[in-house]
């Protein structure tokens, strides 16, 4: 009893997760990937969002090893490479079970994390509310179950369970402290669901649409929420800026109002746990009347494509009817007309606008597509000089106060 009590205050007493390897911010460190240009590209981007330095690069073909999730001669190179540049964690983009990252880590001298726990400590970084933090905890705690079997294997070897029960293996013990760590948090989740659900039937009360945004990481989103509803949000081309919900409300047209919310990023290859994790988040795209899906149409083409189709998975896992999904090809300004052109014969009959959430262009246009979408039906001409003359009132009354600011200068 004296033991499990100990291994529940330790697990609360530490973030779950911890006690596996992560480094800190600015670790020189070897990047394991796949050979593939957009795989590296965002397992580089995933690198720098968690504040390491690549000082190594290493290629593979896959993960099957038994022993070290990449072959004996890959195993060999990085430890060689690991000595040449002083490096102190290996990154493998991708998963590893708990011993084959201890047996890399025991080979080559170095600590070793996998995809899964890079995106955490990236998740663990950007968690600022209360409901985010929870969400991550609850995420790393998943993680470490399928794991907690073999860690304990590794650290108490020979470990055998007392006669007729009067003795117990210490993974049952950690199974059960973790198992109730979740637990608490989950009620905790539901507390905030429920919160969110009073929210959401008052909003239903006012009878005001819900627009929501959604996309690939770094793809515009906070950029165009901040450009609609006139906020501050941090903006990064960082991976993962945002982890939770925020709702505006806001007028797309005089007279027309709706509420917008901006929420966390996809990737590929995300885990379904993950997913499961930050559905209390992300179940705010299943109330929306309309989502807006934002894509990055400066990108080339196969980055493009795989973006896309990563996006439209994980709207399908939350059981998204497709004909609320409304296409964003973001970033206009950095597009030519031939390629905006490919993109769209790509999205078929998904209906779709170019923007650019930057400069503005297009935005005038998605006003009117908001209210056309939501209130389902058209817009009046007059409503539509009403938005050009309200537009260029505002215009003015900037360059006003551009002026008085220069006078008082």
């Amino acid at each position: 009893m004296t033991y499990e009590a100990d291994a529940d205050e330790e697990l609360i007493r530490k973030k779950p997760g911890k006690h596996a390897p992560q480094g800190s911010t600015g670790d020189r460190a070897i990047l394991v990937t796949f050979r593939d240009p957009f795989i590296e590209n965002e397992a580089r981007g995933l690198v720098e969002a968690a504040g390491y330095v690549i000082a190594g690069r290493m290629a593979t073909r896959r993960l099957s090893h038994p022993q070290y999730g990449v072959g004996t001669g890959k195993a060999e190179e990085i430890r060689k490479m690991a000595e040449v540049e002083k490096t102190d964690l290996v990154i493998v983009d991708g998963r590893l079970s708990s011993s084959q990252a201890h047996n890399l880590a025991k080979f080559t001298h170095q600590q070793v994390i996998d995809r899964e726990r890079l995106i955490l400590n990236i998740f663990d970084k950007r968690a600022t509310t209360s409901e985010a933090k929870l969400q991550v905890k609850l995420a790393e705690l998943k993680y470490e179950i399928p794991r907690a079997r073999e860690a304990v294997r590794l650290s108490l070897k020979g470990e055998q369970a007392g006669f007729m029960g009067m003795g117990e293996y210490a993974v049952d013990v950690k199974f059960r402290a973790l198992k109730r760590q979740m637990a608490v948090i989950q009620k905790k989740l539901d507390q905030a669901r429920k919160r969110r659900d009073l929210f959401r039937t008052s909003r239903d009360r006012l009878s005001l649409p819900l627009v929501s945004l959604a996309g690939y990481t770094s793809s515009g989103k906070t950029t165009l929420f901040n450009k609609l509803v006139s906020e501050s949000k941090e903006e990064s081309s960082k991976l993962f800026t945002t982890l939770t919900t925020t709702t505006r409300g806001f007028e797309p047209l005089p007279e027309r109002k709706v509420l917008l919310s901006d929420t966390v990023g996809f990737i590929s290859r995300l885990p379904t746990y993950m997913i499961e994790a930050f559905k209390s988040t992300l179940e705010e795209l299943t109330y929306a009347d309309l989502i807006l899906l934002l894509v990055d149409a400066s990108e080339p083409f196969e980055v493009f494509k795989t973006k896309y189709t990563s996006c439209r998975q994980v709207l399908e896992q939350l059981h998204i009817n497709p004909s609320r999904i409304f296409v964003l090809l973001n970033k206009l300004d950095l597009s030519s007309v031939d390629e905006l052109r490919e993109r769209i014969l790509f999205l078929g009959d998904m209906p779709s606008l170019g923007i650019s959430a930057k400069t503005g262009e297009g935005i005038r246009k998605l006003r009117v597509n908001i209210v056309e979408r939501v209130f389902e039906k058209a817009i009046p001409e007059a409503a539509i000089r009403r938005q050009d003359e309200y537009e260029k009132d505002q215009d003015l009354i900037s360059k006003e106060k551009e002026a008085e600011l220069a006078k008082a200068e």
